[in-house]
């Protein structure tokens, strides 16, 4: 046997342990700042991923304090993430108003939050059209002149003055439901009828001819928070109404690709 051969050997696999031992990184060394990774959407299904975070947003608002409840939230977000999706408002909006017209109107139903700060921005009576029912809404249609409130997800439009004054013109989003808005000027504005004062005189709130009418001392306030491609949602129980954008699973991978993006894989920066 060639003597040489057997004296490299030995050399050739310290070299080759010194290598692998030069090119190894401890995991610890690694910059924390330079691998992150969102822990809930690596380890979550889009749906419950969906879950947890609508569930954490609406904790952090406190909604269950101002009575608004947790399966109308989710069912607006999940509408929110949705419309997104579609490209119906821009990934950087954060602003989504919610009326429950489950709810009688004279309780505060309308609820306008921040989804970037999980804030509440402010809480306030809506009224519905007077074809829907006198204190509480019970019929609902995208009809013109039926007077009567259109349920659905809506994106606000542009800002104009009209016999109500600075009103907020409103595009509905769900056809058959409330597609129509537009052609049946259903629009946000305030009216004097939405007040303390009705709902002393009437024991509800005066009614509108579809419009969500709100305060007339906080329309320009609210205009002004949800102008320019907002989401609003208008919310019953109604056996019949059904929406593209309430699809959960849809959200959840939405919500998850946004995740990933958001988290980064940078190495020496």
């Amino acid at each position: 046997m060639d003597v040489r051969k057997i004296t490299l050997f030995p050399k050739l696999i310290l070299l080759v342990i010194a290598i692998i031992t030069l090119s190894w990184v401890p995991v610890n060394s690694v910059n924390e700042n330079s691998f992150k990774v969102n822990k809930k959407s690596s380890v979550l299904s889009p749906v419950k991923l969906l879950e947890s975070e609508a569930s954490t947003i609406y904790e952090n608002t406190k909604l269950a304090d101002v009575g608004l409840s947790f399966n109308v939230f989710e069912q607006a977000y999940i509408g929110f993430l949705n419309l997104k999706k579609s490209d119906k408002i821009s990934e950087d909006a954060s602003v989504l108003s919610i009326a429950d017209f489950d709810q009688s109107s004279k309780a505060k139903r309308l609820w306008i939050l921040d989804l970037k700060t999980d804030s509440l921005l402010l809480n306030t009576w809506v009224s519905h059209g007077r074809g829907s029912g006198n204190d509480m809404a019970t019929k609902f249609s995208n009809l013109s002149n039926s007077y009567q409130s259109s349920l659905g997800f809506y994106v606000t439009g542009e800002v104009y003055r009209g016999k109500h004054g600075r009103s907020l013109r409103l595009d509905g989003m769900d056809n058959g439901f409330n597609d129509n808005a537009r052609d049946r000027a259903i629009v946000l504005h305030g009216a004097p009828y939405v007040s303390s004062q009705a709902i002393k005189s009437l024991n509800r709130l005066g009614l509108s001819h579809g419009c969500p009418a709100v305060p007339l001392e906080l329309t320009n306030q609210i205009i002004d928070l949800i102008k320019e491609k907002t989401v609003l949602y208008i919310h019953a129980s109604s056996p019949v109404y059904h929406s593209v954008y309430l699809d959960s699973e849809e959200a959840g991978k939405h919500l998850l690709a946004y995740t990933h993006l958001d988290s980064t894989f940078q190495v020496g920066i």
